[in-house]
């Protein structure tokens, strides 16, 4: 019989921890170009997604960082008094921090300082499953703090058991610096292994032409795998949050005429994807490099898609894959009226991988541009 003593519910209560409380910071350096708040926007929403509360936030105007402090020692001082009445636990930082403005802005702000590619890494943690996602969570954490001094002095006691610290790698992180080179080599020669081990398998799957989906966090490249494999959404693993697929799932595909390909879903792409994770997944993104086709999945009902697009563009032009053979699919037009499909790019194929439309057209595209690769 269940215990229905109210000291017992209080005790359950007791030890419930409650999430962080954080207080997120960023520098407007007023690019027209690149405007601060979509990102900023994205920036909270990956805060959100480790499980914190935010509960403030403050963004400073100048025509360049500080470089002592990154906001300025006035507005350093400004954040401190508002975290405090705020009662933040951490503090996130939109902006890059260099290991300087770190190390002072730490002296005015007594707070852990979680910046945005701690905050991606701490994503990635929590969403390593396999072997290889976790090494590579880890070589990733290790060279960050190996290039931005994060564990020396008060950043690694500040830092404790919360965002930023978690993950496969939570308790190595503790180790001494010295010991940090000798562990990043280790990983290194471990993930090589994994690159060869891929390179056999990849081999062994016969002749079938080799399809990878890639695009922004998010936007339904694994719903769109399951559909196309007739999997009916229960095979890859989907869930409405960034990251949600770190390691590459890799399915044969029938694409009509009695052709198959083999489809592989990859880790999404984000707005300066951290350099950490793009050394550290080598093994994952060569799933890229040796497809035949790639199909560029855009989430056509976030308002944001043109920028997001141009995103994952950059970053297949920083891994020199700018040439490879490339679909776009505008992914979840079920969300759209007829203006706004109309608005999209007229090259694209438009589907929707929960309503099933445009499936077949998107098969048919995948063949014909399969023959013109092959013909060329």
């Amino acid at each position: 019989m269940a215990n229905r003593d109210p000291q017992h519910y209080a005790r359950l209560s007791a030890v419930a921890p409650r999430p962080q409380r954080a207080f997120l910071v960023a520098v407007d350096l007023g690019d027209r170009s690149a405007p601060l708040a979509p990102e900023f926007a994205e920036f909270a929403a990956l805060a959100r997604a480790t499980g914190v509360e935010i509960v403030g936030e403050m963004i400073q105007k100048l025509p360049h960082v500080d470089p002592v402090t990154l906001v300025g020692s006035g507005k350093a001082r400004e954040i401190a008094e508002r975290a405090k009445e705020l009662e933040a636990d951490v503090l996130m930082v939109f902006n890059d921090l260099r290991p300087r403005q770190r190390i002072n802005l730490e002296k005015i702000v007594p707070l852990p300082i979680v910046d945005r590619t701690m905050l991606i890494l701490d994503i990635f943690a929590q969403h390593a499953r396999s072997r290889e996602g976790q090494l590579q969570v880890e070589l990733a954490q290790l060279r960050y703090r190996q290039s931005n001094l994060i564990g020396s002095g008060i950043a690694l006691s500040r830092l404790g058991g919360g965002v930023g610290t978690r993950g496969p790698g939570e308790t190595k992180l503790e180790v001494d610096r010295r010991k940090i080179a000798a562990r990043v080599t280790l990983l290194g020669r471990q993930l090589e292994d994994v690159r060869k081990q891929r390179a056999t398998r990849r081999s062994g799957r016969g002749g079938d032409p080799y399809v990878a989906l890639v695009g922004y966090t998010n936007v339904g490249k694994s719903s769109l795998l399951n559909r196309l494999a007739g999997t009916g959404g229960n095979d890859a693993f989907v869930a409405d949050q960034p990251f949600a697929t770190l390691d590459p799932t890799l399915r044969r595909v029938y694409i009509g005429d009695g052709r198959s390909i083999r489809l592989a879903d990859t880790v999404g792409f984000i707005t300066a994807l951290p350099k950490e994770l793009l050394n550290a997944f080598r093994a994952t993104l060569e799933e890229l490099d040796v497809a035949d086709v790639l199909l560029h999945v855009v989430d056509a009902s976030n308002p944001d898609w043109p920028r997001q697009r141009a995103s994952v563009e950059a970053i297949l032009a920083e891994l020199h894959l700018a040439d490879k053979p490339t679909l776009l699919v505008c992914n979840k037009i079920d969300r759209l009226d007829e203006t706004a499909r109309a608005a999209l790019p007229p090259e694209a194929i438009l589907v929707s991988a929960t309503a099933n439309d445009g499936i077949d057209r998107l098969r048919a595209a995948i063949v014909a541009r399969l023959d013109t690769v092959r013909s060329g």
